[in-house]
């Protein structure tokens, strides 16, 4: 029997989602792993598919800036659509077999595991045929409106990207778009149509199960990600506030960093956020809670190791002398946007944008 390994992730920046696709699809592929089904949460962000119209984006640049959207182009078919949180995004990374091979049907398992899933919690919902997605109202209603949209990519019988489940989604930022080129309809969210707010972990679990009945299919659960820490440390006020920048000797991949390290056994996050900017700069410091935790890869083939995030924030006094740990050969103090030009990835660039406005309201 098949089996699906079942990730749920959490929070995923939209770039890392796309890395972890990749990664995962090239190693279904040389079937070193085997099917997954991401379980996830973006942040806001507006995404593009190959028939995408920028039109569609009815927003200005400053106005998405100002909700903090951003924008990508992917390969998945459809137009633009809108991620965020408190919505469901399924990346099932599927290798299909002879008897499936058919991009038609695909979609409809797909749908129909959403369809179901939706009415565990007592939402009647169907397809319309000239419209992709999931709705609630059938087609001619004049209140049609989507609840889950699809935009998927196959190349080789592998399955990327998926679908997007409006649970408790802020529907607002569909005011943005025209969300998949539909200007004759609207859209619409678990949480409104009950009335009430869902615990994301308890939808999670539905879909997960009809996933796996759908596409016949065992369910095996990842393993438990890596937990790290992440501390932006800052220095100075307003314009001369800057942010302390590590960089890994060249064995360790030679990229500039804010402090990163491991949560060991028995130690709170908050707990091993001190230890390693303690161990790393010899900064003593006390680090303030980001209230920011996100999932990523690391490495580059089979066996990923998945880690989960927390991030911090810590004010250093002007002159506090900085000793570095033998990991790094090199620091800098710089200003905001040079930090964030310079970190190589957006979990890093976010924990320090996060302290930086943290630290600006305690001003």
């Amino acid at each position: 029997m098949n089996t699906i390994t079942v990730y749920r992730l959490g929070r995923v920046e939209y770039e890392d989602g796309l890395r972890l696709m990749q990664l995962l699809g090239e190693a279904r592929l040389q079937g070193q792993v085997s099917d997954s089904l991401l379980l996830l949460e973006h942040p806001p962000v507006l995404t593009l598919g190959r028939a995408a119209r920028r039109e569609n984006i009815t927003a200005s640049d400053a106005d998405l800036a100002a909700e903090g959207v951003t924008t990508f182009d992917t390969n998945r078919g459809g137009d633009v659509t809108y991620h965020g949180p408190g919505q469901i995004v399924g990346y099932p990374i599927f290798l299909l077999p002879s008897e499936r091979q058919d991009v038609r049907r695909y979609v409809r398992d797909v749908e129909r595991c959403i369809i179901q899933s939706l009415a565990t919690f007592g939402i009647t919902s169907g397809t319309i045929p000239k419209w992709p997605g999931v709705w609630v109202g059938g087609e001619g209603s004049p209140d049609a409106r989507k609840i889950a949209a699809i935009g998927v990519h196959l190349s080789r019988w592998l399955t990327t990207h998926g679908f997007a489940l409006n649970v408790n989604t802020r529907l607002e930022h569909f005011q943005l778009i025209v969300p998949c080129g539909i200007r004759e309809a609207g859209v619409t969210s678990m949480q409104r149509e009950l009335g009430h707010a869902l615990a994301i972990p308890d939808v999670e679990e539905v879909l997960a199960r009809n996933v796996c009945e759908v596409f016949e299919s065992q369910r095996i659960e990842a393993p438990e990600p890596t937990r790290t820490v992440s501390v932006a440390a800052l220095r100075g006020h307003g314009p001369e506030l800057q942010v302390l920048l590590l960089r890994r000797r060249p064995e360790r991949g030679g990229f500039w960093q804010v402090v990163t390290g491991r949560i060991e056994a028995g130690e709170t996050p908050a707990q091993a956020a001190a230890r390693e900017l303690a161990e790393e700069t010899g900064l003593v410091l006390t680090p303030m809670d980001l209230d920011y935790r996100h999932a990523f890869a690391v490495g580059n083939a089979a066996p990923l190791r998945l880690v989960q995030e927390h991030g911090f924030g810590a004010q250093g006094v002007p002159d506090a002398r900085v000793r570095l740990s033998p990991e790094h050969d090199a620091f800098e103090w710089v200003d905001v946007p040079a930090a964030l030009e310079r970190l190589p990835f957006e979990g890093l660039r976010e924990t320090v944008r996060r302290a930086v406005a943290r630290f600006a309201l305690r001003a």
